[in-house]
């Protein structure tokens, strides 16, 4: 355990540049993992979680290696061409890499058993078992549907079309990169659009794929197997999903302005940015452009009176992670907050919903907690009192991200019971943090 009690330290100045895009990073280097020839990555999130995904492609063959310069370089090994792996692969606390590499490997001709903490064990796979099992791939797998497993690819697999019965990104990712490598079109329906990044990369990789939207906004993504992978340049933006809690940090501190440079818009990620400015948010975009066929732009933030509003359902697949940052706004927010749709919460690293809640009724707010929701009564501005026991944040990095911006706007300070969690996604969160607090440029 490693906690810390973060105080309030006045207003929040200076410029900051977070870590790479975690979504993109993975996904750069498993396609450049299977493409052939030399695929050359500047601005890799370089978390514990895409580390993982780093290690499990060299486990299968490629080789992926970092240069003193901090660019990636990865050869990849080819479509249909991975190894197997001589020993587990272990995930750590990354459902990412996990739901998609089962997706990469079930329809090749390997076995591979994963593994991860005790964190991701406890998180079911089942929703990325079913399609890959009808696509011929076989499971052993624990209790429920959980790590470890062990997978056994097939080949050649069987294409199928595959309607989400719950919008999730990645299952919908492992899908098509099964499809890869199986004969024919292989083809997923999603009820409503969720993050894009797969579409965009496969595309960018040289994969045949089409999305055809009807009438309902339902989007049939199709990929046309056996594909040949092209390698590329890639940079990857900020992580909308780092930005988060230092956009909420500036917006809820008296006196703050921020500019938070590179961050990736993708509309499929980026609700955040919308529904904060819906309460009122000054988040300006600075110099937007377009990177890697990815929007980005630098976001200049300054505190905001923000105000309650009841937040549509229909947004949640583009900020999904982002809501435990966003209950911190709410509740410094004038007014009530609503809001639902927001089951798949209760299955993440922790049941953010419960934890959150716990978490904020601890530091002072008012919080009722709903099946798929939070009903959060904002301070109108007023700092919260803060906690006197630690928060649990039940090894969830986004909990104790969250709550140590609470901490920031609080009298007495959030004390969170461990930050050694927040490396898998953001290493340098408490340096750059500690450095706009002392109102000069951070890190």
């Amino acid at each position: 355990m490693r906690p810390r009690r973060f105080m309030p330290t006045g207003a929040l100045k200076g410029r900051i540049r977070v870590p790479g895009d975690k979504s993109i990073s993975h996904r750069s280097i498993m396609l450049g993992a299977l493409a052939v020839g030399e695929t050359h990555v500047t601005g890799l999130l370089e978390g514990e979680d895409v580390l993982a995904t780093a290690a499990a492609m060299r486990a299968m063959g490629a080789s992926v290696e970092r240069l003193d310069t901090g660019e990636w370089v990865i050869n990849g090994v080819g479509v249909g061409a991975l190894l197997q792996p001589e020993a587990p692969l272990d995930m750590g606390n990354s459902g990412t890499s996990t739901r998609l590499l089962m997706g990469l490997v079930a329809s090749h001709p390997i076995t591979a058993t994963f593994t991860g903490d005790a964190s991701l064990s406890k998180r079911p796979m089942g929703r990325v078992i079913d399609p890959l099992t009808t696509m011929g791939a076989s499971f052993e797998a624990s209790e429920g549907g959980r790590l470890p497993l062990i997978l056994k690819g097939a080949s050649p697999a069987v294409p199928i079309t595959y309607r989400l019965p719950v919008a999730s990104a990645q299952v919908k990712s492992a899908i098509l990169l099964a499809g890869l490598n199986t004969p024919g079109i292989t083809t997923v329906i999603e009820p409503v659009p969720t993050r894009d990044h797969s579409e965009r990369m496969l595309r960018g990789f040289g994969a045949e794929l089409t999305v055809e939207t009807d009438a309902e906004g339902a989007r049939a993504i199709s990929i046309r197997g056996e594909a040949e992978l092209k390698p590329q340049v890639i940079e990857v933006p900020g992580d909308p999903s780092s930005a988060a809690f230092f956009i909420v940090a500036a917006l809820i501190v008296p006196g703050s302005e921020v500019m938070i440079e590179n961050v990736g818009l993708n509309p499929t990620r980026a609700g955040i940015v919308e529904v904060l400015r819906l309460m009122g948010g000054s988040i300006e975009e600075v110099n937007p452009r377009e990177v890697g066929g990815e929007p980005v732009a630098d976001l200049l933030v300054r505190h905001s009176a923000l105000k309650g509003i009841e937040v549509d359902p229909d947004i949640v697949p583009s900020m999904v992670d982002e809501f435990p940052a966003l209950f911190v706004a709410a509740a410094m927010a004038q007014g009530v907050t609503v809001t639902s749709g927001l089951d798949e919460l209760r299955v993440k690293e922790s049941d953010r919903i419960a934890v959150m809640a716990a978490a904020l009724t601890a530091a002072g707010a008012r919080i009722e907690e709903r099946e798929d929701g939070l009903v959060i009564t904002g301070t109108a501005g007023a700092p919260l009192p803060g906690t006197q026991q630690a928060i649990a944040t039940h090894l969830d990095h986004r909990i104790a991200m969250s709550m140590a911006i609470a901490g920031l706007a609080s009298q007495a300070g959030v004390e969170v019971d461990d930050t050694r969690p927040i490396a898998t996604s953001f290493p340098l969160f408490e340096t750059m943090l500690d450095g706009l607090g002392q109102e000069g440029p951070a890190a």
